[in-house]
């Protein structure tokens, strides 16, 4: 008889790794793939990630917490290798969620900021994959998800740093997919549109901006963290073993206006 479908979507037995777990999004996504059975660490710089993971713990759910500044390449570290110790010394699923967003016209766009973004939104992807990657190459293969943009397609407006660190994770995605698929690693990236989350507060509370998304997402409605669950396991999951190297839109419809 033949596999039941829902069985390849399981998670049970896996050990990942989520960076950025503490935010919107990210809580959303640990909360997912731990129902579906993963053993989860999850990292993040703000100290909501304990509460989190207490609660997730009240639930029944196999999560573990870490604090750690992912702009800075030591705290990347260490917080990788404790995460390995926690998981057994091995991590089938890494996604990395960490982002952060600053707004000023480009022609003021701080040199401190700018470096900040491009460290938080990209180089701690790239860092998280390199070494996640290593160990996966070594134990035959793991699912890597990026959290990307739809500003990896966009341009946005007086968000440069954002943007160039969003469109950097997609072509990031694409790289490692190259150098990886054929030795078991699948590299994927989801690209959330406008959402509900701290991130986009100022705009939210902006009635004419929201009038003007709104104008231009078919669902007439800000996404949130409930809209990335499905996608995060199933790329997490066996059910995606022939995806890989893709950015996946989770916009309302919005690139597609």
């Amino acid at each position: 008889m033949a596999e039941n479908i829902l069985d390849s979507f399981r998670l049970i037995g896996k050990k990942a790794i989520v960076v950025g777990g503490a935010g919107d999004l990210g809580k959303a996504m640990v909360e997912a793939i731990s129902q579906a059975g993963a053993q989860t660490v999850v990292i993040d710089f703000d100290d909501r990630v304990f509460d989190i993971c207490d609660n997730f713990k009240k639930d029944g759910l196999n999560v573990s917490p870490i604090k750690a500044d992912v702009s800075k390449i030591e705290q990347i570290q260490e917080s990788y290798k404790t995460s390995l110790d926690i998981l057994g010394g091995t991590v089938d699923i890494l996604i990395n969620s960490a982002g952060i967003q600053r707004r000023y016209p480009s022609e003021d766009f701080p040199e401190e900021e700018w470096s900040r973004v491009i460290a938080v939104n990209l180089d701690a992807t790239f860092y998280y994959c390199k070494y996640a990657g290593n160990t996966m190459l070594k134990n035959g293969g793991g699912k890597i998800i990026n959290i990307a943009s739809i500003m990896s397609v966009l341009g946005g407006i007086t968000i440069p740093a954002y943007a160039a660190s969003k469109g950097g994770v997609g072509q990031l995605t694409k790289a490692l997919s190259n150098d990886w698929a054929a030795r078991g690693i699948c590299v994927n990236a989801i690209a959330p549109g406008y959402m509900d989350t701290q991130l986009n507060t100022a705009l939210i509370n902006d009635k004419k901006r929201t009038d003007e998304v709104f104008m231009r997402v078919p669902m007439k409605r800000w996404g949130n963290g409930e809209d990335l669950k499905g996608l995060a396991v199933f790329l997490s999951s066996s059910a995606s073993d022939y995806i890989t190297g893709t950015i996946i839109p989770v916009d309302g419809g919005y690139l597609a206006r």
